[in-house]
């Protein structure tokens, strides 16, 4: 059986701006090899626009070339691989980026987020079962994170789906595979904020601006964001109660720890930037934890005053895929959508065809949407 799809194809990185005149993304006709053992075809139906994918386009984050790219999806079953029993056509699916074993130290300690053979496998630029299912004209292209989701179909590992219920919209279920998973759970898993804790959210990109619908709908207070941008400012100030501090103003430390009373419980840094996580830091009080998600490059590194560390009792910690378990984590972040107390349908900017996809990254690259989302009718 030949399955053939359109995917958006990474051959370099490091393009000049705009995408729109140098279109590091091709949208080439590939062809997928059918779902083996462990494995299920699934028809995408969105498909998010991250940092994260830009961060391999701008060469931020380096990744075996070529790559199809894409990341954070949700579809529909189309064809199961031989062993897989607890999928059936038709069902609903969200794509997560870090397939899990279940059987390596990490993922039987419940750390999934951490899977040693899964971290092996998207290194590669394979599937968590071995090698590649996606050509062109004979040459063989790397999954990006297992997914390779900007495109009409895909094959993955089973242990890279997690079942949603049918009534979920399947462009807002996609924002759940990576920017709620991530920001919401590290507030809610990797920090563990709690009533009336102080929390700062700083970068309100998808996974920040989750991070503060976490903070919102764990109950802290005072909840804080910090931006560069007004009207990502303005956009969280409608998530609840909800302060802001302007990033660019002189004094943002200062008024941020004011506002927390001389510095915040947690201070969740979602930018991806040494500069935002220095501030990040600063804005934490005596006691406190100062939590990253953000993806700098390979070699950023952090001057950390080891005496605040140690005479302050300071927490650094770092947070991936907000220290899930999908599983559990994506039905409740849902059940909690549902229920009205995480607006997530809020971060969506707007929807484009799979053509205008580098045109999508302009924008994000110039921090005028939160998260754009591909939409595709399957042949």
């Amino acid at each position: 059986m030949t399955i053939t799809t359109r995917a958006a194809v990474l051959r370099s990185m490091g393009a000049a701006h705009p995408y729109a005149d140098s279109r590091p993304l091709a949208v080439e006709t590939v062809t997928l090899d059918p779902p083996g053992p462990g494995e299920v075809l699934v028809a995408i139906k969105a498909a998010g626009l991250c940092h994260s994918d830009l961060s391999v386009i701008n060469g931020d984050r380096p990744r075996p070339l070529p790559m199809a790219l894409g990341h954070e999806a949700a579809g529909v079953v189309e064809a199961l691989g031989a062993d897989v029993t607890d999928l059936a056509v038709g069902d609903h699916v969200v794509m997560v980026f870090m397939p899990s074993c279940g059987h390596c130290n990490p993922c039987a300690e419940g750390r999934p987020a951490l899977c040693e053979p899964g971290a092996v496998a998207n290194g590669k630029g394979e599937l968590l079962s071995g090698g590649k299912r996606i050509h062109h004209e004979g040459e063989a292209l790397n999954h990006h994170l297992g997914c390779s989701a900007f495109a009409d179909r895909a094959v993955v590992s089973r242990r890279s789906l997690v079942k949603v219920d049918p009534q979920l919209p399947l462009d807002e279920a996609a924002l759940f595979g990576c920017a709620v998973l991530t920001g919401v759970g590290a507030v809610v898993n990797t920090a563990g904020v709690r009533a009336g804790q102080s929390a700062v959210v700083v970068g309100l990109g998808g996974v920040g601006l989750a991070s503060v619908l976490g903070a919102v709908a764990s109950g802290a207070s005072p909840v804080v964001a910090v931006d560069l941008s007004e009207d990502k400012l303005a956009l969280a100030r409608t998530l609840g109660p909800v302060q802001t501090v302007n990033a660019a103003d002189p004094d943002a430390v200062e008024q941020v720890r004011k506002l927390t009373n001389g510095g915040a419980d947690f201070v969740f840094e979602m930018a991806g930037s040494v500069r935002a996580l220095d501030a990040a830091w600063r804005m934490t009080r005596r006691g406190g934890t100062t939590v990253t998600a953000g993806l700098p490059p390979p070699d950023a590194a952090l001057p950390v005053n080891v005496v605040s560390l140690v005479g302050e009792e300071r927490t650094l910690k770092g947070s991936y895929i907000g220290t899930c378990v999908p599983s559990r984590d994506i039905p409740r972040y849902v059940a909690l959508y549902r229920q009205g107390r995480l607006p997530v349908d809020r971060l969506m900017s707007g929807k484009i065809p799979l053509d205008q996809i580098n045109e999508g990254f302009d924008r994000l690259h110039a921090g005028q949407v939160v998260r754009q989302i591909v939409t595709f009718e399957t042949a």
